[in-house]
């Protein structure tokens, strides 16, 4: 997986889905509708402020809530190339994987990075380097299969190309 490069946006603990998209918002599964919205439940400009590889920072307990894949695909969509949390709701952590949005858990980044900060993510050698502040931090790297997971796009492009593989072999 390549190294992802972004400006950071913070966020506090316990930002929940229906403030990453909100409810009124949930009348599409299309994600490029969804993305329009993304954080709009409390930071309505968060769209037309980003660029796309921008990365959010936030606290404890990030994707609380429902169990809807609609928060990590607004993000992912949105053009956000990660989140830096210092813990994650699990069912958010696993939507994100699943659909191919690196996360990654570092208390101490998630304290330490401030807004607007340069920040480069590498979950293949397992760190957080902050460019702004000349900080590097370590983090749990990815084990394989998730890398393979996640350069696929996510858990539906990985299936897809390993039945691919298997046809091609078999042929």
């Amino acid at each position: 997986m390549k190294r992802i490069l972004g400006k950071a946006w913070k966020y506090r603990d316990n930002i929940n889905t229906d403030e990453i998209i909100p409810a009124k918002y949930l009348n599409t599964s299309d994600p490029k509708e969804l993305a329009q919205h993304c954080m709009a439940g409390i930071d309505e400009d968060f769209v037309r402020k980003i660029s796309s590889g921008d990365l959010i920072v936030a606290g404890e307990n990030f994707g609380c809530g429902s169990s809807r894949e609609h928060a990590p695909w607004a993000i992912k969509e949105a053009g956000i190339s990660c989140v830096i949390a210092k813990t994650f709701a699990r069912i958010f952590f696993r939507n994100a994987i699943n659909i191919g949005l690196p996360i990654v858990e570092c208390r101490q980044a998630a304290e330490e990075i401030q807004p607007g900060d340069t920040i480069e993510v590498d979950v293949d050698a397992g760190k957080i380097i902050n460019h702004s502040q000349g900080k590097e931090y370590k983090i749990a790297a990815y084990p394989p299969f998730m890398q393979r997971l996640i350069a696929a796009g996510g858990l539906l492009n990985y299936i897809k190309a390993s039945q691919t593989s298997c046809e091609n072999k078999i042929s």
